[in-house]
């Protein structure tokens, strides 16, 4: 018995080949530097949402509408790789954790420069 449910297994399955197919397959030269950070799939596996975090923030519009538009192929390639009765649909969004995760990163260096200054 696995300790973990199917869904949890092929996020991360998906996750990585998902990383990989962006990075080899999709040819577009307006993708910059972007990171898969997360796969969530439903309970009945027919939905996958993929979290992306884009380097540049202005780019994340364009390279949101980029991935969009290859959809086909992706879940195409995706398809060749994993063996599952359905390849999921796939739902590309932009991860907004890493950008709350700094906020929280500069409150705290702020904080810690205003205990300096009163010491």
């Amino acid at each position: 018995m696995h300790p973990y449910k199917r869904s949890q297994r092929l996020n991360i399955l998906i996750k990585e080949e998902m990383a990989d197919i962006i990075m080899r397959r999709v040819k577009d030269p307006r993708i910059g530097f972007l990171t898969v950070t997360d796969v969530e799939m439903s309970e009945d596996l027919k939905l996958a949402k993929i979290y992306i975090s884009v380097f540049k923030a202005d780019e994340r519009e364009l390279t949101l509408e980029i991935l969009n538009s290859a959809k086909g192929l992706i879940r195409s390639e995706l398809a060749k790789r994993i063996r599952v009765k359905f390849i999921p649909s796939l739902d590309f969004r932009i991860d907004k954790s890493v950008e709350h995760g700094d906020k929280i990163d500069r409150l705290l260096k702020e904080i810690k420069g205003k205990e300096e200054d009163i010491s």
